[in-house]
């Protein structure tokens, strides 16, 4: 009996992008270095495939520093980045800190703290209780950054000095959404001093792009990625906004529920930045299975991002590209 025929159109770019090669490897190179344990704060990248096989190596995932016992090991912190307090009660204990912080995040804070020192009130779009968005406001005092989630937060915005404020944001958020809300607040607010460059990150800009080529072709749409990973979530919204009535996440080929998609013909394909591309080809492989498939990859952009890794770890061949 002869399968059906399926179109898949692959977004590039997909996947991994410099940051999250640079924390894994960091928690790779560290684990050679100075073998088990190497302890990490919170899920280093937002991807459970990604954790389960660093776990399998070695390293131990905690939430809290008090779950770090005093210890020679690694402590290394994720590449969402963590509040000030947090490093400084590293610093207290003489754990051996190792900050994996993506550069792009670090940005973010110097952006804030700049502008808190001259006087400004800071504004950062984003979503409440993601990492990322703890640990960009926990590297000013309380009080001095205002979370501002959506257009309506805008206008509820009744701050003490009209011409004082400044906004940063998330570096994973959508694109068009962020838009809107940095318009409103330029209507609002004239003065509003603004990021020197958007914050919103090359690769989340960059797979939101394909997706959008992509999606408006397609009868349905998988993205792959943990449900925890704001850059994937992002991705699902943009396919259903460019026209993609059926759109999944899903973290493995084994998640994939096959009655969602019955005699579909065509079928976009794209990963979060924290996915590996062995996910992406364990994909198709279960499509395959099942279907006649032919691949197009989609290319909107060429990504050549380079990310030294963190000094402590550093060898002649310590830099990685994405």
């Amino acid at each position: 009996m002869s399968k059906p025929l399926l179109h898949v159109l692959l977004c590039a770019p997909r996947g991994f992008c410099a940051g999250v090669v640079r924390a894994i490897e960091t928690v790779e190179r560290a684990l050679q270095q100075h073998g088990e344990p190497v302890y990490v704060r919170h899920e280093i990248v937002h991807n459970k495939f990604v954790v389960d096989g660093l776990k399998a190596k070695g390293a131990h995932f905690v939430e809290d520093l008090a779950e770090v016992p005093d210890t020679a090991a690694p402590v290394i912190f994720s590449a969402h980045g963590a509040p000030k307090s947090v490093l400084a009660a590293a610093a207290a204990r003489r754990l051996f800190a190792i900050d994996a912080t993506c550069p792009l995040v670090t940005k973010v804070h110097r952006e804030a703290t700049i502008q808190h020192k001259r006087g400004r009130l800071v504004l950062l779009i984003g979503h409440a209780g993601h990492p990322e968005v703890i640990g960009a406001m926990g590297q000013l005092p309380e009080g001095a950054v205002r979370l501002i989630e959506n257009v309506g937060d805008v206008e509820r915005l009744a701050p003490a000095d009209p011409e004082a404020l400044a906004y940063v944001t998330q570096t994973t958020l959508s694109v068009d959404d962020t838009r809107d809300i940095v318009a409103a607040l330029t209507r609002r607010f004239p003065h509003i001093a603004a990021p020197p460059r958007e914050d919103i990150c090359y690769a989340t800009t960059n797979r939101q792009a394909a997706v959008k080529a992509v999606a408006p072709r397609v009868d349905a749409m998988l993205v792959v990625g943990s449900g925890n990973s704001s850059n994937t979530q992002r991705l699902r919204e943009v396919a259903e906004r460019a026209g993609c009535k059926r759109t999944c996440m899903i973290l493995r080929a084994s998640e994939i529920d096959w009655a969602i998609f019955g005699a579909i013909a065509t079928l976009g394909l794209t990963a979060g930045a924290s996915a590996p591309e062995q996910l992406i080809e364990e994909i198709i492989a279960a499509f395959r299975e099942r279907y006649d498939v032919t691949v197009e990859e989609v290319v909107t952009a060429r990504e050549d991002m380079y990310f030294p890794l963190p000094r402590e770890l550093r060898n002649d061949a310590g830099g990685f590209k994405a």
